[in-house]
């Protein structure tokens, strides 16, 4: 889902989100989702992280949206809650121009949990500047990376459970 959105300040905002039910516990799927090495063997969106994620640091990261190049970012390691929540903010130049803040959440439900991958897009190029291609493919690449984490979350409870 894609949405643009007025901010409280009365700022344009759009945002990008899927989310998906994956059956294994949250620990697990914090697993996969921070075991940046193995992202190429998995991930389809996601081609390769380098760094820690920890706060206050920086990543490389290298993307690639279905039907586009990758594009390589430095975002910043805003929030790491074990088991809950990753988020970053990548800059295009300076803040305010056109900021991404990336946030990966992970939620108990049932005896599994709600994975949602969201990106909010603000500064002062997002209303003027047409991305809809890209935003279409960006949206597109979380929920091929969702599809592939659940899959691979439940590979490994399901390893774990035997």
């Amino acid at each position: 889902m894609t949405a643009l959105l007025t901010a409280p300040s009365g700022v344009l905002v759009r945002e990008l989100r899927a989310e998906t039910v994956v059956d294994a516990p949250p620990g697990v799927v914090w697993q996969v989702l921070t075991d940046f090495a193995a992202y190429p063997e998995w991930n389809p969106f996601i081609l390769s992280v380098g760094g820690k994620p920890w706060v206050g640091t920086h990543l490389s990261v290298e993307i690639r949206p279905p039907g586009m190049k990758s594009m390589r970012f430095s975002p910043m390691v805003l929030r790491v809650a074990k088991d809950h929540e990753l988020r970053w903010v990548g800059r295009v130049l300076i803040a305010g121009i056109f900021d991404g803040e990336h946030r990966f959440t992970i939620a108990p439900e049932g005896n599994g949990s709600r994975f949602v991958q969201a990106e909010v897009f603000t500064g002062l190029l997002v209303p003027v500047v047409d991305l809809t291609r890209t935003f279409r493919a960006t949206h597109l690449g979380f929920l091929q990376m969702n599809r592939a984490l659940r899959e691979r979350a439940e590979r490994l409870t399901a390893g774990i459970s035997s």
